[in-house]
């Protein structure tokens, strides 16, 4: 696969991750956000011994006041837009990665995986597979600003921050919360939200994962207990479609946590978690 789809900033960072010791981490992160919001992710990762990778999504922008600036940057952009460029940047490692994905990023993670391209994988509060249950009525609501305007599908969609808080920070005070949609919370391809809440009736949805590949490698799912985005009900129905693989599959549940745990005041938690895990398998 060819790696000149890769951004400036993302063959910098495979660049150096091929000069070191050891599989780079590739971290992929949720809708509404930008790689850059894993600078204190990679900071941990380096602390650790750990190079990273933060891969942007197709015509992402590189920073929060860009994304804000040009909000339809990245509309239109598709779940297989999203895989393929990761597919990229993992091409372009010399060794199989660690994954760490976030929502839909986790999705991703475990795409990418069951093409036997992982050295493990961690999947936070990862957005429904094909096969998954029927989503709660929280999570319905949740994307409520996404889906309740089928016009939204080939645009951007930014929450307004009652959305915001309703949706993603309903874990956090209301200052943290706010501070987090003022900072963090970008416009995101509403395309994807419409592929997701498909996947159930498109027998060729783009959210399928190969779950049965026995060169899967082992896997970490991470519920969060407050998520409305990603209801625990998800989280552990991803561990039981997963767990049916012959690697080693594991499930952490951190049940006061919410949406925002890989940005909000304790993502240090999370972070610290992960790399355990990881240090197993380096």
């Amino acid at each position: 696969m060819s790696t000149r789809s890769l951004t400036p900033r993302e063959r910098e960072q495979v660049d150096a991750a091929n000069a070191a010791d050891g599989p780079a981490v590739v971290l992929l992160h949720e809708l509404w956000s930008l790689a850059s919001a894993w600078d204190p992710w990679r900071e941990r990762l380096s602390e650790a011994g750990l190079s990273s990778v933060a891969v942007a999504w197709p015509r992402e922008p590189d920073t929060f006041a860009e994304a804000l600036a040009d909000p339809d940057a990245v509309a239109g952009i598709s779940l297989v837009d999203v895989r393929e460029h990761t597919l990229a940047v993992v091409a372009a490692l010399r060794q199989p990665p660690f994954l760490v994905g976030h929502g839909v990023g986790a999705l991703t993670a475990q795409q990418v995986a069951g093409k036997g391209l992982a050295r493990a994988t961690v999947a936070v509060a990862p957005a429904p597979m094909k096969g998954s249950t029927r989503a709660p009525d929280s999570m319905l609501a949740a994307a409520a600003p996404v889906l309740r305007d089928p016009e939204n599908r080939d645009r951007a969609i930014r929450m307004t921050f009652p959305e915001f808080r309703y949706a993603y920070a309903n874990a956090v005070n209301v200052d943290e919360a706010r501070h987090l949609w003022e900072t963090r919370h970008v416009p995101g391809p509403a395309r994807v939200g419409f592929e997701l809440a498909a996947q159930r009736r498109d027998p060729r949805a783009p959210a399928s994962v190969d779950t049965v590949n026995r060169d899967r490698g082992p896997m970490l799912i991470v519920s969060a207990g407050r998520s409305r985005l990603v209801a625990p009900a998800i989280s552990a129905e991803t561990f039981r479609i997963q767990s049916r693989n012959s690697c080693d599959t594991e499930f952490l549940d951190l049940p006061d946590r919410g949406h925002t745990l890989m940005i909000d005041s304790g993502w240090t938690e999370v972070a610290d978690k992960v790399i355990a895990y990881l240090e197993r398998f380096r």
